[in-house]
């Protein structure tokens, strides 16, 4: 977990995003300098042992109530970096005191949510927002969502999904931007301008994620999870030109895909995350797994076991696991 080289990056990134968001919240006078913030992740990741930075690649499903005494003492403890799905004001605020002032770094939680069309106010679904062909209206829905999702101490969202969804087989084509990828590009853009702003660190913005990298919407059949097969150049023209759009507008997260991409699983795909994400197009945000997807590469059959699901998501470049222990109860032998 180097900090000097592409493998590192996402560490960085992960610490510097919760610097730009903690100061959305708290700090008033905190420069948001970029030398000044690097110097702090710098600073921060020298302080920090192994087992803590693990913990920063945590996410940590809490629900809807705050009950659970492991949730409060894993952010005690530094073995939590995010939370997602709560969205009781009372509840966001208790973890992050807990996380700021009784752990040993006092490093503030990324809240994640499924900010998808809305928050309080219900917007159409993408699919339908699409249909509008109108970039600023979408941008204006994800600015209402962010504002009011940030009321409720959410800092990060599961969006802009733009995966190019042609089967209407498929039952998650609702969520897309539809099948062109010229208007998914465009739109999605807007999605992540509306949700992040001019400067994450202002009040009422939260950090978008581009999702799912890459190809979902190719499943065979419409079967959600299953295989999909895309010759390159299909790939490069089509499925990810949304993505490079999104990276190019500066979205700060990537989320990979349940499916495997012509066998080899997304959340373990070297040649997607390092060779296309970090070094052809420099993203130098972080990506999170989907839901345990780095448990179900045993699944697809390409490792045996947690602890080379671990091993191979972590080596092609997955910085953050969503809901699911295979980092935790691993990385640190590995």
């Amino acid at each position: 977990m180097a900090t000097g080289n592409a493998r590192g990056r996402g560490v960085l990134a992960l610490c510097g995003l919760v610097s730009i968001l903690y100061m959305n919240t708290s700090i008033a006078n905190v420069s948001t300098d970029p030398s000044d913030l690097e110097q702090r992740v710098a600073d921060l990741l020298g302080k920090m042992t192994l087992d803590e930075k693990i913990g920063q690649m945590a996410q940590v499903n809490v629900g809807d109530s705050y009950v659970h005494d492991y949730v409060a003492d894993g952010i005690r403890e530094g073995r939590v970096g995010s939370v997602l799905n709560v969205v009781d004001v009372d509840v966001v605020n208790e973890l992050q005191r807990i996380a700021v002032e009784e752990s040993r770094l006092g490093i503030p939680l990324i809240v994640g949510r499924d900010v998808i069309h809305g928050f309080k106010t219900v917007m159409p679904i993408p699919l339908g927002q699409a249909a509008t062909w109108n970039p600023d209206v979408v941008r204006e829905g994800a600015r209402v969502a962010a504002l009011e999702a940030s009321t409720t101490g959410v800092n990060w969202t599961f969006a802009p999904m733009i995966d190019i969804s042609r089967d209407p087989r498929w039952g998650r084509i609702a969520e897309s931007l539809g099948e062109d990828p010229h208007l998914a590009s465009e739109l999605g853009v807007a999605m992540v301008e509306g949700f992040q702003g001019d400067d994450l660190s202002a009040v009422g913005t939260i950090a978008a994620c581009a999702k799912h990298f890459a190809g979902y919407g190719a499943a065979e059949s419409g079967r959600d999870y299953a295989t999909t097969n895309i010759p390159e150049n299909e790939l490069r023209n089509v499925y990810l030109r949304p993505f490079k759009a999104a990276v190019d507008a500066g979205v700060v997260t990537i989320m990979t895909s349940f499916s495997d991409i012509d066998g080899v699983p997304a959340t373990g795909n070297e040649f997607l995350l390092r060779e296309v994400l970090r070094e052809e197009w420099a993203f130098d945000g972080f990506v999170v797994s989907d839901w345990d997807s780095i448990r179900q590469l045993q699944i697809h059959g390409l490792t045996a076991n947690d602890r080379e699901s671990a091993f191979e998501a972590v080596r092609a470049g997955v910085d953050m696991e969503m809901h699911g222990d295979a980092y935790t109860n691993n990385l640190q032998a590995l």
